[in-house]
């Protein structure tokens, strides 16, 4: 290889660093010569050039000046005529000489030479080799003809009275005004001026055209009737507007040419004016035109910037936006660089909506079009991003390109960003808000799984609404459901609140419950004056400050609320209150004398290895009732409370007899995960393994060197599988897996998680369907292409409506693009309870309702939802600044120390003596501290027999000898599946072409074998479609080598209903089998500071220390 500084000269000495720094005493006696560049700008007719014509200010002096001559001569023609006597001389004569006196003459004469030397010199400094094209110019000819006359007059005196039409200088006024306007729009850069200079130059022409018809006719009827400039007007006016009354006409040939010739001009002139103007209105139509400046000065506005604007899209905006009574004066602008579809310009023809949204088509990479939107006077800016995109990707770099492109224009503009992928989150961490949809979406997947419908008690929180929704109903569950539903989250200073006040230096769980015992509000959390994080139910050990903001739940704020005493008549009340549940309470729960409460925390509770969670106070006196619940402390006493240390978590040490050698040779621990999957993910205290699984072993289907299983039967999992299909393992499967993994979970009640990227019938199998607890099913990306939007989710609801099919008593979750298609979830066409719901959500639509899906059977009980709800989220962060924090926490997907997380917990049948809710409330917040929220109800629901649900026992009807019963079963069954009969599936065509080829190949058997396939016959065709598809399912299984005594295909929940009640009433009685929703407080707030277990020492320092909650 060459050596480098062998090739490289050295410098010489005068070019060293030394001689840089203490300077070159010698470059005097060097023979250097100085350059001057751009010379040729330094000659006498550049610098006129540059001053009369490059310079955009002098210039445009210059113009000025210019047009101020014409109108100057125009004015000295007009008091010429007036000045003038029509009357002397005969014949033609006065249309050739006219009266002008001295002074007149010697202004128009300067007018004249000033104007011509200004043109001469113009046209020298434009020259560019071609004389003839500047002489022939019609401006040149026109100033030649209207002042070269004027200066012969000077040298020859007689010519002094002679007519010159001066009133021409009209049209170089109008040229004058449009170059004048040009240099205007260079100088203050001014770009969007299109429609303006083609309105300027439509009048200026007709104005000129008026104004020369004017002139022409008047000085011609000299010779004729002497008209006025008056009448000549009169005359112009009539003629030009096509009325034509008569009273005043020419009189002589000249002027009559005149006026044909004038006429002609204007049919050619005037409509290619127009014809511009017109177009120019239309692409300004479409584009949008401009936002006053005057009025973004003036009222406040938002921008709302995305790729393309769908009508869904805009509607749930402009709903969810205008749903606060303080943004009724705000303005939305739309910047879109696509062109305004025709259903939204439809809707923004509204009244309602066209004085308060205004369409601009632009780029928000343009300052041009940010200018347009007065983005730096915008008092918000969202950008959304385009989820119909089949690149996602692709879709967050446009959207991140558009925040730095709006940060760079406008930094002072608070930013709402929504994003597609975590890992591109990072990029845009200066914005106010950000909304990572995969995010959200994952994070509600996983806890629907553990929580049942998270994702619907989530989107019922974040839309506004009065909970008005379905209040006329005939069915009680519409109503109470409907009416919970408008409950949503509001913030309030504790010492202005009439709220929470007087809880002031009391414990926040004594505040919660007896706020929501006097006023029906849930108290979920508090934020300190001097820290931003919220906590959510920080325990009894905190207590409120008159500085907290307090964080609740209820119909509406409290600033809109009234308080009326109702003391007197509560005791009336309470007598007469009606129990509307599916069963009564038993006598034992009644008296609830004696006994120990036993809630069922199996999804997220911690039990102490001494007792239950949930346990009756001991007995206080001796001869005094003992109460059934402990009241709730003013302040927290360490003795009353139940915590538990989950970082030693004693009570899972113990192993039982039934352990196999599988589950017990995973060994956990508790820490932060070692890596993440992309910056800018929360650290999530969470389960662990000891070591770390090798990745041939994560192939569930496919044994290695370390084990020979090949499907999940074979693993021995102790607890319920959950499936998760998606089409690729996105960086979003983290937020999934880590709820499902959270600290607080109990390590026997870890599910198995298995992902699944591609779900034919076989594959389902051998994950473990027929046993699996839940399935999630995430929207495909593949499918975002379809030409049709809402066909985006075309693929994902029928393969769901194939497993609903194959495998009834699954429990699937998913995920949609649409919030209409929710519709077709679990379709069954002759459902009449289906149709009827459909016909509610019609009805709440036409009412105006944000929320006319929640009535939808799977989107109530939690079985679907659309991450485009979350869009609410979003544009509520305008108003509600703390909704996305709150939504986060909720979800898991943020950490902060001291705040609790979202659980649940089931009522059984020995927690029915608890009776009401109010009393659950208590119960919750005297023994563990819990904050409960809600409740996930399930009803059983007589529905209509549809066609999937027709089945025939065809054990019983072998077994039947009677031949008249067997003809009346087989009519009956006809009857019942007559509607059916276009419509069998393969499996039953192929089984009666086979009965049929029996038949055929046997026809002189004995009858003893002609009955026995005539029976076998009828047993294929009497089988009902469930138990065909049952069949197929238990053959695949054999086939594949898998037990079929899991599945159970008869086993479904098409007869019940779930919803949720959020916030219920105090006075709301508990059924069996609800759910609470329960915010439990952080137990490592109060874990003792011990020295950490043998379990804990595998965990990193870093997931020791005490972790703020991570901001991006």
């Amino acid at each position: 290889m060459v050596d480098l500084d062998s090739e490289v000269p050295p410098l010489p000495p005068r070019y060293r660093f030394r001689d840089l720094l203490l300077g070159d005493q010698g470059w005097q006696s060097d023979d250097r010569v100085q350059v001057e560049f751009y010379m040729n700008e330094n000659t006498f007719k550049e610098r006129l050039k540059l001053f009369f014509i490059k310079n955009q200010r002098s210039s445009l002096r210059i113009r000025l000046f210019n047009f101020s001559l014409k109108l100057l001569s125009c004015f000295l023609y007009i008091i010429r005529v007036l000045l003038d006597d029509p009357t002397q001389g005969l014949g033609w004569s006065p249309i050739i000489w006219v009266n002008r006196s001295l002074p007149l003459w010697g202004l128009q004469v300067s007018v004249a030479l000033i104007s011509l030397l200004e043109t001469l010199l113009l046209s020298y400094l434009s020259y560019k080799g071609n004389i003839w094209e500047q002489i022939l110019r019609i401006p040149f000819l026109l100033e030649v003809i209207n002042a070269v006359p004027f200066i012969v007059t000077i040298f020859w005196p007689v010519l002094r009275n002679l007519f010159i039409p001066v009133f021409l200088n009209c049209w170089l006024a109008k040229h004058a005004l449009e170059n004048m306007i040009n240099d205007l729009h260079r100088a203050i850069q001014r770009t969007q001026s299109a429609m303006f200079n083609q309105v300027l130059i439509l009048i200026s022409t007709l104005l000129c055209l008026i104004f020369t018809c004017i002139c022409g006719i008047q000085h011609l009827e000299r010779a004729g009737n002497r008209l006025t400039l008056f009448d000549s007007l009169y005359f112009c006016i009539v003629t030009f507007s096509t009325v034509g009354f008569g009273d005043v006409t020419p009189k002589i040939w000249p002027s009559k040419l005149l006026v044909v010739i004038m006429i002609c001009v204007a049919l050619v002139v005037l409509p290619i004016q127009f014809e511009q103007l017109a177009y120019l209105w239309m692409e300004r139509q479409k584009s949008g035109g401009n936002y006053s400046r005057h009025r973004a000065q003036t009222e406040k506005h938002v921008v709302l910037c995305v790729s393309s604007l769908k009508i869904d899209l805009l509607m749930d905006f402009l709903n969810e936006f205008y749903a606060h009574p303080r943004l009724q004066d705000y303005y939305v602008v739309i910047l879109c660089p696509a062109e305004m579809d025709a259903q939204v310009r439809r809707v923004l023809q509204i009244p309602m909506w066209s004085q308060r949204v205004i369409y601009l088509q632009g780029s928000a990479l343009k300052d041009q079009d940010l200018l347009r939107a007065k983005m730096d006077d915008a008092e918000a800016c969202f950008i959304l991003s385009s989820r119909c995109e089949v690149d996602r990707t692709a879709a967050d770099h446009q959207t991140i390109l558009r925040a730095w492109a709006v940060k760079d224009f406008a930094p002072n503009c608070p930013l709402y960003v929504q994003i597609l992928k975590p890992e591109n989150k990072f990029h845009i961490k200066f914005a106010d808000h950000i909304v990572c949809e995969e995010e959200f979406k994952y994070a509600m997947l996983a806890l629907n799984c553990i929580c049942p419908a998270t994702s619907t008690l989530i989107t019922l929180l974040v839309h506004t609404s009065r909970g008005q929704e379905s209040q006329e109903s005939p069915e009680q569950w519409q109503k109470m459901y409907g009416r919970c539903s408008g409950n949503e989250v509001y913030h309030i200073n504790l010492e202005e609140s009439m709220f929470f006040a007087e809880y002031e230096g009391k414990s926040f769980t004594y505040a919660s419950f007896h706020a929501h015992k006097k006023f029906g509000v849930c108290l979920i959390g508090v934020r300190k004056e001097d820290n931003k994080n919220i906590l959510l139910n920080p325990g009894p050990r905190y207590i409120m400050s008159s500085t907290d903001i307090c964080f609740y739940i209820n119909i509406t704020k409290e600033e809109n609320s009234a308080f009326k005493k109702q003391e007197k008549h509560r005791k009336k009340h309470e007598s007469k209150l009606s129990y509307h549940g599916a069963s009564r309470l038993p006598i034992h729960s009644i008296i609830a004398g004696m006994g120990t409460v036993a809630i069922d925390l199996q999804d997220t509770g911690c039990r102490m290895s001494s007792g239950p969670t949930l346990a009756l106070p001991s007995e206080g006196g001796k001869e005094g009732r003992r109460p059934s619940i402990a009241p709730v402390l003013e302040v927290a006493d360490s003795s009353s409370l139940q915590t538990c240390d989950l970082l030693s978590d004693q009570s899972e040490d113990e192993t039982t007899p039934s352990d196999d050698g599988v589950s017990a040779g995973l060994e956990y621990a508790k820490g932060y995960p070692p890596y993440s999957p992309y910056i800018g993910s929360s650290p999530t205290f969470c389960h662990l393994l000891h070591e770390k699984v090798p990745f041939c072993c994560l192939r569930l289907d496919k044994g290695c060197q370390h084990n020979y299983y090949e499907d999940a039967k074979a693993y021995g999992f102790k607890n319920k599988l959950i499936i998760v299909a998606a089409e690729t393992a996105g960086n979003g499967l983290y937020n999934f897996i880590v709820p499902l993994r959270a600290y607080y979970r109990p390590k026997k009640e870890l599910n198995p998680i298995v992902l699944l990227l591609d779900n034919p019938l076989d594959d389902l199998l051998r994950c473990g369907v027929t046993f699996a607890a839940n399935m999630v099913v995430v929207d495909k990306e593949s499918t975002m292409s379809a030409e049709e939007d809402y066909m985006a989710d075309a693929k994902t609801i029928v393969n769901v409506q194939t497993l609903f099919r194959l495998f009834s008593s699954l429990s699937i979750i998913t995920e949609l693009t649409h919030p209409a298609n929710m519709r077709f979830m679990q379709f069954r066409a002759k459902d009449c309870y289906s149709l009827a719901l459909s016909k509610l959500e019609k009805k709440e639509r036409e009412k105006g309702s944000n929320l006319a899906f929640m009535f939808r059977l799977p989107f109530a009980a939690g079985r679907v939802f659309s991450i485009s709800m979350l869009d609410t989220l979003l544009y509520q962060s305008f108003v509600k600044d703390y909704m996305i924090s709150i939504t986060r926490l909720l979800l898991g997907l943020d950490t902060t120390p001291g705040s609790g997380f979202l659980c649940s917990m089931k009522i059984t049948e020995e927690d029915l003596w608890i009776r009401t809710y109010a009393r659950l409330y208590q119960k919750l917040c005297s023994s563990t501290g819990d904050i409960p929220i809600g409740v996930y109800r399930t009803e059983s629901q007589k529905l209509t027999t549809s066609e999937s649900q027709i089945s025939i026992n065809v054990e019983e009807w072998e077994d039947t000898k009677d031949t008249k019963e067997q003809i009346s079963y087989r009519s009956n069954h006809r009857n019942s599946t007559s509607s059916d009969q276009s419509d069998h599936p393969l499996l039953r065509r192929k089984s009666m072409q086979w009965a049929r080829r029996l038949s055929r190949r046997a026809p002189r058997h004995s009858g003893r074998t002609a009955e026995k396939i005539n029976q076998q016959r009828m047993n294929l065709y009497r089988r009902s479609e469930r138990q065909e598809l049952a069949e197929l399912v238990k053959n695949r299984m054999k086939h594949l080598g898998l037990s079929p005594a899991g599945y159970d295909e008869m086993n479904d929940h098409q007869n019940t209903l779930s919803y949720i009640l959020i916030n219920p009433s105090p006075d709301t009685r508990l059924e069996l089998n609800d759910i609470v929703y329960l915010i439990r407080p952080d137990p490592l707030a109060y874990a003792p500071n011990t020295a950490p277990s043998r379990k804990d020492s595998f965990c990193n320092t870093v997931g020791q220390d005490t972790r703020e909650e991570t901001q991006l």
